[in-house]
């Protein structure tokens, strides 16, 4: 065994994969101490060596042995398998003898058995052809005698014998049989025919009632082709004398006799039931085919009738109203027989909501004449309706006698949807195609004229009023709410009765928005209220010496009274507003607007000194205190102010406060104040930057400086605006003005360019919705739209298209941006969760 230092080796060593001799080498002969052990190593290595070979050889005797068992048992495995393929091919053909045999045994078997199945055939079909040979000769006697019963029992059984010989034609005795059954079911059906031709001609109808029933089971039996003519042949002699008359009489078949008509049929229908009904089958319908005979025959002659009115060269033209009560007579006819004929009363057609599912029999039967023609009544509906407008803008807004209610909306509104409901019901019953359609455009027209020239006829001023009464302004705000959400209904009404085809034809939405901007409009007048009482409070601010204060105090006198008049009318007008995002619209578009009052208003303060703007600051900070405060002024005590109109009351005021910090800083030096400017402002406006030195007093010829300077400074700022939306409308008098304000949009600082007079208020609203709408959809009510002399929108016949157009349109605009700037306190705005949190 191989050692190390004297210390044997581990064969193991030897049988690792990643041996290494030189490595093992040096590990045994480390020093030179070891190298007296070189014999001892190699002999242990050589006896190593020794019995490995042993080992080796063993093995591959033993393998060797395995190898020859192995071939052995395959050898042993393949004689078993011949052996047993061997087997099974024996007993597969014994099998094949034995089935051999089996099959010579039952050979005769078979035979017998096809013999007996083709005798049985045999004995039926000469069996059936005795039947049907003695059938025939019975039903050729009966046929001669008139005994229809039996006949018809008996043609049934021939027919059905008859059928199984359709593969035996080609012998010529069975042909011959066949030939002599079809002439005589020819010679029953003519006459059968020839029966009821006779007894109906001679009248002797109830004599031979139970013949002529009788003959029906024939042509039951006959088929389906010969009851049809026999059908025919009753509905036409019954009809015959209808035809005579009113096709032949121009008198009598005009629209004026149209209720003959149905009358001389109904007698027609009680003479079926008294004499005629138990003739026939009831499984035939022959009332109801008759009456379908009727209506195909009286529509025809409708069609005709209306089309040579309409041609007529003697300048009359068809009555409409004459053409109406045809046409109802017709629908309640129609209905009638569908009453009478349908197996279950079907819903009433009056109810807008009920659709019936079940296939109408007679509906539109005979009205389905009048339908082209039906252009003519909604051209009547619409005339109505333009006479309607004017008198319900002549109405007073609310009767004397009738007292005032939060909740309450104009009456002329719900009279308007009423006639509607009652117009939709009747076009519904006439047509469900282009006339509906047709009159969804006409509602629609006449919806846009509701809100100009009612509606927004109501917010005009009054004579020697300054605004329209609240209580007016609150009646149109809420009546313009029940129109936006009434239209919703309307068209989806509309289009639950149209046909599927027209209903993408079917929309009311530019309706609805115009009424959500008569919305705005009414929430504008009522902040236009609240603005002519705070009038006095401004007036103070404009004549503050604001130049002059030596320093800071509280609020300023006129904060105090502003917010006294503000919280004063707000809480009298949301104690009649019912619905709370009425409630929210009309405290953001208050907070909007005096947020760019407060900033006109500083703009005619000049000049203004550097106390005096942090004061105007610390005021500004008390009054949007105050504006915060305004939703819940008439709730109970701990209410919660919604977080949304914080956050909207932040937005609006502090839009102030850049032009304020602004001001706060001095002109010297100059580098302060224009650095302030670019960081609180932050455009390159010159002109901009010139209003903020007139509004702190510099003068004229020291501004050139400063101008230069703010230009040297603005070359190193990088990404500024080229105007600043707070300063750009924002302009400078030279002197004060007076004491109110002419123009405050909700998007930016307005111009001062005159003052607002509030007895023309109403007609500024039109002239604002005729110019357009501000960023948030409010009217800009300036007295530039509005001049004394400005047409009163009262006289709609002076109104021209394009003018009418354009204000429908404004209205509508109004009315989108108002809804979707209401999109942040939940829901559709105009819809029923008035007492939902707003602000969520």
């Amino acid at each position: 065994m191989p050692q190390s230092n004297g210390v044997p080796t581990t064969p193991n060593a030897l049988d690792s994969v990643n041996y290494d001799p030189l490595e093992h080498l040096n590990a045994i002969f480390s020093d030179l101490s070891t190298l007296s052990s070189v014999p001892s190593v190699s002999d242990a290595l050589r006896s190593y060596q020794d019995e490995l070979d042993e080992d080796i050889a063993e093995l591959v005797v033993a393998q060797s042995d395995s190898d020859a068992e192995s071939v052995r048992r395959i050898k042993d495995a393949k004689t078993d398998l011949i052996e047993l393929f061997q087997k099974i091919k024996d007993v597969q053909e014994r099998a094949t003898q034995t089935e051999q045999s089996i099959a010579e045994m039952t050979a005769d078997i078979k035979r017998l058995d096809q013999t007996k199945r083709n005798l049985t055939l045999s004995m039926t079909a000469l069996k059936r052809l005795q039947m049907l040979t003695t059938a025939f000769e019975q039903l050729k006697g009966l046929s001669k005698s008139r005994q229809y019963r039996e006949c018809g029992q008996l043609l049934q059984a021939v027919i059905q014998l008859m059928a199984h010989f359709k593969s035996y034609r080609s012998i010529d005795q069975i042909a011959t049989l066949s030939r002599n059954v079809a002439d005589l079911q020819r010679e029953l059906l003519e006459q059968v025919c020839e029966d009821f031709e006779i007894i109906f001609v001679k009248g002797e109808v109830a004599q031979h009632r139970s013949t002529l029933a009788e003959s029906c089971l024939v042509m039951d039996a006959l088929g389906d082709n010969a009851r049809s003519r026999l059908i025919t042949w009753y509905c036409n002699t019954q009809l015959r004398e209808y035809r005579q008359v009113f096709r032949g009489n121009d008198e009598a078949g005009s629209l004026d006799n149209i209720s003959r008509r149905y009358s001389w049929f109904k007698r027609m229908l009680k003479t079926y039931d008294e004499e005629h009904a138990a003739i026939f089958p009831p499984s035939w319908r022959v009332n109801e085919l008759l009456a379908n005979a009727f209506c195909e025959g009286t529509r025809d002659d409708f069609r005709e009738i209306l089309t040579r009115s309409m041609r007529r060269t003697d300048g009359q033209t068809l009555d409409v109203n004459l053409l109406l009560s045809c046409l109802q007579e017709t629908l309640d006819f129609e209905q009638s027989l569908e009453r009478r004929f349908a197996n279950d009363a079907r819903m009433s057609i009056d109810t807008l909501s009920s659709r019936d599912e079940k296939p109408s029999i007679f509906g539109k039967a005979i009205s389905e004449a009048f339908e082209p023609y039906l252009s003519l009544w909604v051209e009547s509906q619409a005339k109505q309706l333009g006479n309607i407008i004017p008198t319900y803008r002549q109405q007073p807004i609310r009767p004397p006698d009738e007292e005032f209610s939060p909740q309450s909306v104009i009456t002329s509104s719900t009279e308007l949807f009423h006639f509607y409901r009652v117009t939709l019901q009747q076009c519904a019953k006439l047509s469900t195609g282009i006339r509906l359609a047709e009159l969804s455009k006409t509602f629609a027209k006449y919806l846009d004229e509701y809100a100009e020239q009612v509606l927004l006829h109501f917010l005009r001023d009054r004579p020697g009023a300054q605004t329209p009464p609240l209580q007016d302004v609150i009646l149109v705000m809420n009546t313009a709410d029940y129109c936006h959400s009434t239209c919703a209904q309307l068209e989806e009404k509309i289009k639950g009765r149209v046909d599927e085809e027209l209903k993408g034809k079917i929309n009311l939405q530019s309706q609805e928005d115009a009424f959500m901007g008569v919305a705005s409009a009414a929430v504008r007048v009522l902040v236009r209220k609240v603005e002519i009482d705070c009038e006095p409070s401004w007036r103070e601010m404009r004549n503050t010496q604001w130049s002059k204060l030596e320093s800071v105090g509280d609020q300023s006198s006129y904060v105090a009274e502003l917010l006294k008049h503000i919280k004063g009318q707000s809480r009298e007008i949301l104690g009649l507003i019912t619905k709370q995002q009425y409630a929210r619209a009309f405290c953001d578009n208050l907070v909007e607007h005096f947020a760019n009052a407060y900033v006109a208003n500083i703009a005619q303060c000049r000049p203004i000194s550097e106390v005096g703007a942090e004061q105007m600051l610390l005021d500004s900070y008390v009054l949007k205190k105050g504006f915060e405060e305004l939703l819940t002024l008439n709730a109970e005590p701990g209410a919660t102010v919604p977080a949304g109109y914080l956050k909207r009351v932040n937005q609006s005021m502090t839009k102030i406060d850049p032009l304020l910090k602004t001001l706060q800083v001095r002109s010297s030096p100059p580098e302060g104040l224009v650095q302030a400017y670019l960081i609180h402002i932050g455009d390159k406006s010159d002109t901009n930057f010139k209003k903020i030195l007139d509004l702190k007093g510099v003068r004229r010829q020291d501004q050139p400086h400063l101008v230069e300077l703010f230009q040297a400074h603005r070359a190193s700022q990088e990404n500024l605006p080229q105007n600043s939306p707070l300063l750009t409308p924002l302009q400078i008098q030279s002197s004060h003005i007076g004491p109110s304000i002419s123009s405050l949009g909700h998007g930016s600082t307005p111009s001062l360019q005159g003052r607002f007079d509030p007895s023309i208020l109403g007609s500024a609203i039109m002239s604002a919705a005729r110019d357009g709408v501000d960023r948030l959809g409010t009217p800009a009510l300036t007295s530039s739209n509005a001049p004394s002399g400005t047409e009163s929108p009262s006289q709609p016949s002076e109104t021209t298209a394009t003018t009418t157009t354009n204000l429908n349109e404004n209205l509508r605009n109004i009315g989108k941006f108002f809804r979707r700037d209401m999109g942040s306190f939940g829901g559709r705005f105009g819809g029923n969760k008035g007492n939902e949190d707003s602000g969520r």
